[in-house]
């Protein structure tokens, strides 16, 4: 019997920890969207969101569908993190499938949008109980990828919103790597590396004095997809002949 194609789908968002959200000062933690296996095998055992690709659709099709139909989720960029096909994984006596996965970041607000009841929730990343088949696996190597990444790349913008100060953006980093991070090296690193821009503009308010908003610049792509990035869009060119 041929393998079944399907994909699945990481998506993490901070949030605050649920249990102390009424402490001053809790930080949020990283928590993904999980849903409820209703069949064999692993019935009862929470998996990421996802299912079988359907003939007339794409990966990234599929991925963005499977998403909107168990979370309602609808996040503006999709990565495609691995293939996980194995043909011992998990699960494998009932039909081998081949799990194309794809991951992304979202805000704390569009994480709100989530639908969520008896067969969704929210779960903490570094809390996750057994999941169906392999989907610990993937959920750590996921969080490696994270963590590897946000220290080179804009990918900690798709936890912040379009403006942010050094002080937010640092606490996305100490949140990803579990660490904290020494803030007058972090604030040398950002700048040194030309991917924010001062906005001219100050957060006021909180107990924390006046601080300067930056954003990301956006002539830089969020991730460098290489040769499978989109081509740069030419400009018009006049036909006329120039006299």
């Amino acid at each position: 019997m041929a393998p079944t194609l399907a994909v699945s789908t990481v998506i993490f968002a901070l949030r605050p920890d649920e249990r102390s959200s009424a402490a001053v000062g809790t930080r949020p933690q990283l928590w993904l969207p999980l849903v409820v296996r209703l069949r064999d095998p692993f019935d009862g055992r929470w998996a990421l969101p996802g299912g079988p690709l359907r003939e007339d659709e794409g990966l990234a099709d599929a991925a963005s569908r499977t998403l909107l139909e168990t979370t309602g989720l609808r996040p503006n960029y999709l990565e495609q993190l691995y293939a996980f096909g194995d043909a011992d994984r998990p699960g494998a006596e009932h039909g081998r499938v081949v799990s194309v996965v794809y991951w992304a970041m979202i805000g704390a607000e569009e994480a709100h949008l989530a639908t969520t009841g008896q067969n969704v929730r929210w779960l903490a990343a570094d809390r996750l109980p057994d999941l169906a088949f392999d989907h610990n696996r993937i959920v750590d190597y996921a969080l490696w990828r994270l963590r590897t990444k946000v220290e080179y790349s804009r990918i900690a913008h798709a936890f912040l919103g379009e403006t942010f100060t050094l002080r937010e953006l640092r606490e996305v980093h100490e949140v990803v790597l579990g660490k904290p991070v020494d803030p007058a090296n972090f604030r040398r690193q950002v700048e040194a590396s030309g991917a924010v821009v001062p906005t001219g503009q100050v957060r006021t308010g909180g107990r924390h004095r006046p601080a300067q908003l930056y954003r990301y610049d956006t002539a830089i792509e969020p991730v460098d997809l290489g040769p499978l990035a989109p081509e740069p869009q030419k400009s018009p060119t006049s036909t006329e002949e120039t006299p």
